[in-house]
């Protein structure tokens, strides 16, 4: 940064998001030394210089820039979530306005309207996507402040997250080994004993299998990343290093749970929800199965940060979300109390 003469005015000169701006500021070499000061106190708050003008740009073709954004850095899930917002929702609601005309009300508007229409978690889910989306508009030079800031997301308690308990387990492994598809029985028991997603499982290789050391790896593929890109390797058990041992391997697939054709399955939906039925069991989604796997690591006493590793969250708060104990578990943990209060009780009979 620095003031300079030219002329008879005095200019300042400085640095702006990797952009050099040279601005006259007048005759007074002391009033440029001043507003030179003002943009360093500017640039230390992050607030607009107003000296970058935002650039112009349609809604609809902001939100193709995100998307290819999304599809580069978010997990395949995400990026599938942010493509239904972005192009079913807001490009039809949004699509030839300009972003910059986008206002804090006009959210709220959208807020409210899909409050309306869905369930909280899903107006949660979009205001994230929105909230990110203005905030890339930020730092990308389309607008000098995030319209999306202000809007507050929707209060909501600890959602209920569905888990097996022993005996389901048992039921639904023994359905599953029913199945007409040989794979369906090892692909839920990993589900149960590893905690991966879906996709990680589906894309699980040989060479991501050390059965000497028995671990997996969950890794990056080139057609495949794991959520936030991380990379993490989880212990087999006795139940697990011993139903992936009896998979047959195909000198023509590098894939673990292949079709016939030697791809990976993306799914394996019609499989897994007839054995649900054949179980007998309600309300359970194959992403039950991690949660299942967190709730009984918990139970069983497995610290948190633990579970955390495991499960691959970089942020603690989703371990907490899926570490909930069940009301029988909790009621156990209560019933110490009383056996506490009885043998505080005999003590003080005792001495008198």
């Amino acid at each position: 940064m620095a003031v300079f003469k030219k002329g008879k005015d005095w200019w300042i000169d400085f640095y702006h998001q990797g952009n050099r701006i040279r601005r006259k500021v007048g005759p007074s070499k002391r009033v440029a030394e001043m507003a030179l000061a003002d943009v360093q106190v500017k640039k230390a708050k992050k607030e607009f210089l107003g000296v970058c003008e935002p650039k112009k740009i349609l809604f609809r073709d902001f939100g193709k820039e995100y998307l290819e954004y999304s599809k580069a850095n978010k997990a395949k899930s995400s990026y599938e979530r942010d493509v239904t917002t972005v192009k079913k929702h807001l490009v039809t609601l949004w699509g030839d306005v300009q972003l910059s005309r986008i206002t804090t009300k006009m959210i709220e508007d959208y807020k409210l309207m899909r409050i309306g229409c869905v369930v909280a978690s899903t107006v949660t889910r979009e205001l994230y996507t929105l909230k990110n989306m203005f905030k890339k508009a930020v730092e990308w030079g389309y607008l000098k402040e995030n319209s999306a800031a202000p809007v507050k997301k929707l209060k909501s308690g600890t959602p209920y997250v569905r888990y097996l308990s022993r005996e389901e387990m048992n039921f639904l492994l023994e359905s599953c080994g029913k199945a007409d598809n040989p794979l369906l029985y090892p692909f839920v028991l990993t589900a149960l004993n590893s905690g991966m997603r879906l996709g990680e499982i589906t894309a699980l290789e040989w060479k991501d299998i050390d059965f000497k050391r028995r671990i997996l790896r969950v890794d990056n593929k080139e057609d495949h990343h794991t959520k936030n890109y991380q990379v993490r390797t989880i212990p087999m058990n006795d139940l697990l290093l011993g139903a992936l041992r009896r998979i047959p391997r195909r000198l023509d697939s590098p894939y673990v749970f292949q079709r016939k054709s030697g791809e990976k399955f993306n799914k394996m939906r019609t499989g897994f929800e007839n054995a649900i039925k054949r179980a007998g069991l309600t309300h359970l989604r194959f992403h039950d199965l991690r949660h299942t796997f967190a709730s009984h690591l918990v139970m069983g006493g497995v610290d948190i940060r633990t579970v955390q590793e495991l499960l691959g969250h970089k942020d603690i708060r989703m371990t907490m979300r899926y570490s909930h104990l069940s009301p029988d578990h909790m009621r156990s943990a209560v019933a110490i109390l009383d056996i506490a209060t009885v043998q505080l009780c005999a003590s003080a009979g005792g001495d008198s």
